[in-house]
């Protein structure tokens, strides 16, 4: 579960939520000049830098959005002239918000869509950037230049609607940041055992508990998942393809020989690890208030520091965990291990999904031509050399310094980075507009031979705690990613990955697909939760409905999705 936020389609909102301020037309009409025929665009048309404001929508939440008056923002302004009258997605949810647009026929100018993208092609919201790019956005055609058919819609519509912000070219993770999690604490006092099975898993829990029943004066507790809402496929559903040996692709799994698409729920093997849940809940190692907590209440439950295991993504619960390192208590942080069923199976978290795919940004309807252009110009900045530094780093001197030609981050500075981000990130404006920024991934160096962004080896093993060094010794590792199998193990997948794919948008699809989400997000929990002796009849019958209901006929449209996405990328 890669990048943080994935795989939200066919979620509801159940608050009401008001149209985005200035869409449609919005902006200040601040035109640039159309190139003279026979030019190279690029080279005839220079970007215009008068003041514009343009109205943009994102599908994640951003709760340190500070109207670009933070560091970066400001910067992004005098060098572009733009500004953003922006809104965001409550809780990182955007189906109910982009229905409502749709509904409207009000839609804001700019547009991370995520999901929802095929539903606003189909209400003809979206421009189709590819002239626009071909002539406009040399930056963005250089990064993306060898992976361009990755970018068209589909097979039948090879426009380009979106240019892709979610997925970063030609990435290489240095760390992991999913797995099953254990507290460093745990590790230390167990003598830092094996942990490759669930089985490994359970038993260190246990050990723990049995020595520690309270922590700080607080009951302790086991394992906790985060149930609320979505985040139920991030913690509860998935982690039961990584633990059986599949790759993540959404609600799917995807037969890699054949491109036939069903839900991965029917897979036998993961029958058995939800009914090794079941055993947990049983046993009383899960945390009996699993399905009915909320969100803030998961985080609030870490940051106390009596969480010994997680089966989670770091992005969902990275704020718990600066507050556990603000309060000095960076023993009770957290190790990620590759944990599956059992050693038949390996952790697919590094499979290589190639380049290029992934939820990204776009322009609307609610723009003119003229400001089409000058919309593209910015976007195109914003995938600059210039910009992405800026965007990955901050401002030279204020965030960062050059120290015999490399970029080093002081020690204050990382300090607030790592222990007060939220903060950080609201002052800086440092990681804010990656919706807008098409960009290199980790790994990659720009022609000053610096990397492009600070998650590089040095920069990562220099900001490890000493527990967090101490562990990683003990299991012969640099970084928790070397636990996990690398992509070397695995083929290439050809369709990327599928939870980045716009998904049908007929209803036959989407309601049949809403309805297979209304079975599953009933029968698992009800199912981990119930006695072992009725957890068998629970599940079988959430695999009979599975069955029914239209849902057959929407895997095998999404099968054809997926057969069309790997033509329409091996094409020529």
């Amino acid at each position: 579960m890669k990048g943080k936020t994935k795989k939200m389609a066919a979620l509801l909102m159940t608050s009401t939520l008001v149209v985005a301020a200035g869409c449609g037309g919005g902006g200040d009409k601040t035109a640039t000049t159309e190139p003279a025929k026979g030019t190279d665009a690029a080279e005839a048309t220079t970007p215009s830098t008068e003041p514009v404001t343009f109205s943009f929508f994102g599908g994640d939440a951003s709760p340190n959005w500070n109207n670009m008056q933070d560091a970066v923002g400001k910067v992004i302004t005098e060098k572009t002239g733009v500004s953003l009258k922006a809104e965001f997605a409550v809780s990182g949810t955007d189906q109910q918000k982009i229905a409502l647009m749709i509904a409207s026929g009000d839609y804001p100018q700019i547009i991370f869509p995520k999901g929802e993208t095929s539903k606003l092609v189909e209400a003809g919201a979206m421009v189709d950037l590819t002239d626009l790019i071909d002539q406009y956005a040399p930056n963005i055609k250089k990064i993306y230049g060898p992976y361009m058919n990755r970018l068209k819609f589909s097979k039948d519509d090879p426009s380009i609607y979106t240019i892709p912000t979610n997925a970063m070219v030609d990435q290489t993770s240095f760390d992991a940041g999913g797995g099953f999690e254990l507290q460093l604490e745990v590790l230390k006092e167990l003598g830092y055992p094996e942990i490759r099975t669930v089985e490994d898993f359970e038993k260190a829990l246990k050990d723990y508990y049995a020595k520690h029943p309270t922590i700080d004066g607080q009951p302790t507790i086991p394992l906790l998942l985060n149930a609320d809402d979505w985040k139920i496929m991030i913690t509860v559903t998935n982690p039961a393809v990584y633990a059986t040996g599949g790759p993540d692709d959404g609600e799917y799994y995807i037969d890699p020989e054949t491109y036939e698409a069903k839900l991965h729920y029917k897979r036998p093997e993961e029958k058995e690890y939800f009914k090794w849940l079941n055993h947990m809940y049983n046993e009383g190692l899960l945390d009996k208030e699993t399905f009915t907590q909320k969100n803030d209440q998961y985080l609030a439950k870490i940051a106390s520091g009596r969480v010994l295991g997680l089966i989670d993504q770091d992005w969902d619960f990275n704020d718990a965990v600066n507050s556990l390192k603000s309060a000095g208590k960076h023993e009770r942080t957290y190790g990620h291990f590759p944990v599956t069923l059992n050693e038949n199976y390996k952790d697919h978290s590094f499979v290589d999904i190639g380049n290029g795919s992934g939820y990204g940004v776009g322009l609307t309807t609610a723009l003119s031509k003229d400001e089409q252009i000058r919309a593209i110009q910015f976007l195109d900045w914003m995938a600059s050399d210039e910009a992405q530094v800026l965007n990955n780093w901050g401002i030279e001197g204020q965030q960062y310094k050059m120290e015999n030609g490399k970029r080093v981050i002081p020690d204050d500075v990382q300090d607030r980075k790592t222990n007060d981000n939220a903060n950080f990130t609201k002052e800086t404006g440092i990681g804010l507009y990656a919706p807008l920024s098409v960009r290199y991934g980790d790994g990659v160096k720009d022609p000053s031979g610096n990397y492009y962004t600070t998650n590089y080896p040095e920069q990562i093993t220099k900001n490890y705690s000493e527990p967090m060094k101490e562990a990683l010794k003990a299991y012969n590792a640099t970084t928790w990613k070397d636990l996990f199998p690398g992509k070397d193990e695995f083929p290439v997948k050809a369709w990327g990955a599928a939870y980045n794919l716009p998904a049908p948008s007929d209803p036959d699809y989407t309601v049949a697909f809403q309805k297979s989400q209304d079975i599953v997000r009933k029968a698992i929990p009800a199912a981990i939760v119930a006695k072992p002796d009725q957890f068998d009849a629970i599940y079988d019958q959430m695999l009979t409905e599975l069955n029914g209901n239209g849902i057959p006929e929407m895997e095998a449209k999404y099968t054809q999705l997926i057969k069309d996405t790997v033509e329409a990328w091996s094409a020529k």
